[in-house]
């Protein structure tokens, strides 16, 4: 079958895209990246060529196409890299990996808004209102739950790298673009996972990007002009 193809959109700002081109690199898979800059002219039609659903990323491979950043994921565990261990191996383990990139998925509406993806907002510090501060709250203890549970083997948070750990990458750039403190153990957690070198491919290659998104910018910007 073809080499696998993900598309994604800017590497700075694509939280989404962010997730499954990190397992499936860690992963160690083989596979083509095309990248869409989005917000630019010509940027829908160009993913909607990929999937009707009008968003990155999304994968082909053959005749396949996963268009869903999760479920991109899962077909890597599945079908592209079986071996990898993606998933812990534990079932209730797994189960609970399964459980808090459910919850990643799907929650944490104040903190996205609050703290977009943004690697060249390095040193921006923003204010955190209270729903913010308690999305925090709870990724911090996520984070220490997972590694005090399951994590003896390595340093994410089941111990070897997961999916779950690719969920929470785009959280780990924004504690660190926003500067949020970060108690010892999810501190370190969040540098484990800075630290991966295909992280820090991702990262070098999304601030050396030309394209800009104002509205984002603006959040740090105006973090700065406070400092």
């Amino acid at each position: 079958m073809a080499k696998p193809v993900l598309v994604i959109g800017n590497k700075n700002y694509s939280s989404w895209s962010l997730r499954p081109w990190l397992a499936l690199r860690v992963a160690g898979v083989d596979f083509e990246e095309q990248r869409i800059p989005l917000y630019q002219e010509g940027s829908r039609e160009a993913i909607l060529r990929h999937s009707p659903a009008g968003k990155v990323p999304v994968l082909h491979h053959g005749d396949v196409t996963v268009w869903e950043s999760l479920a991109i994921c899962e077909y890597a565990a599945e079908v592209l890299a079986p071996g990898a261990g993606l998933w812990p191996e534990d079932p209730a383990a797994r189960a609970h990996a399964r459980a808090i990139s459910a919850e990643m998925h799907a929650g944490f509406v104040p903190l996205r808004s609050a703290l977009p993806m943004n690697l060249r907002a390095e040193g921006a510090r923003v204010p955190l209102p209270p729903e913010v501060r308690a999305d925090v709250a709870r990724v911090v203890a996520i984070w220490e739950d997972c590694r005090a549970r399951f994590g003896a083997s390595g340093p994410f948070l089941f111990g070897r790298f997961t999916i779950a750990d690719a969920m929470y990458a785009p959280v780990v750039t924004r504690f660190h673009s926003y500067g949020v403190e970060l108690p010892a153990v999810a501190r370190a957690y969040a540098d484990a996972v800075r630290a991966l070198p295909a992280m820090q491919e991702w990262t070098a290659a999304g601030v050396a990007e030309w394209e800009r998104m104002p509205e984002t910018d603006a959040i740090a910007l105006s973090a700065s002009a406070r400092s």
